[in-house]
């Protein structure tokens, strides 16, 4: 038997890498609210926790609402143009669907927008389900949303684990009750994550599909 009989997985900087259509979304947006496109490396710092959470870092709180709907507007244009699955994900995917776990997507990211982009890079047929933000009134990393997932997917908690990439993943695993296994391919350091409590911390999802 698996020892992880459930893995939801992160989106963006864990099983895929948008963050260059990320940064083109900021540096369409903000400039239009009187601020300067920001650097990649401001961006990358800024997300995690979800979009209206991320603008926060650039904006004052009133012009929050309109960056966000300029920025999903902007970004449905562009979606697909630049997303990539990440190293090692393809084959993670396939490794675990055939050893019989459950797979879900579990994001920030806009539900509808993941969706898309799980259908594009061709991985849909391996998971059981794409949640993301907007699906419910809840964000990681929210313990609701953790268990809307598992009641959704079939899950238990002491047979799930999270694969993410920031210290949001870590805390909605673990306040979802289950363990949270991390790389660093995305916004986040290893000493960061460690930092946060993560499980396991590796360079990319071929160590850790070694490791599983």
């Amino acid at each position: 038997m698996a020892r992880f009989q459930t893995i939801l997985i992160d989106l963006d900087g864990t099983l895929v890498d948008a963050f260059t259509t990320i940064h083109r979304s900021y540096c369409h947006v903000l400039p239009q609210l009187g601020r300067p496109a920001p650097t990649a490396a401001a961006v990358r710092r800024a997300v995690g926790g979800g979009l209206e959470n991320a603008m926060g870092h650039f904006l004052p709180q009133p012009l929050i609402a309109e960056a966000v709907k300029l920025h999903l507007g902007y970004s449905d244009t562009i979606l697909l143009e630049d997303v990539t699955l990440m190293p090692g994900g393809m084959e993670l995917l396939r490794a675990q669907h055939t050893a019989g776990v459950a797979l879900a997507v579990f994001t920030n990211k806009r539900g509808e927008h993941a969706r898309r982009v799980c259908a594009h890079l061709g991985v849909t047929p391996f998971l059981r389900g794409i949640y993301g933000a907007k699906d419910t009134p809840w964000l990681k990393p929210e313990p609701e949303f953790a268990a809307h997932v598992l009641l959704q997917v079939g899950a238990t908690a002491a047979t799930t684990m999270l694969i993410g990439d920031s210290p949001f993943d870590v805390q909605a695993a673990h306040n979802g009750g289950f363990v949270c296994w991390a790389v660093t391919t995305g916004t986040h350091r290893e000493e960061e994550l460690h930092a946060a409590k993560a499980e396991a911390v590796f360079p990319n999802l071929f160590a850790l599909q070694a490791a599983l």
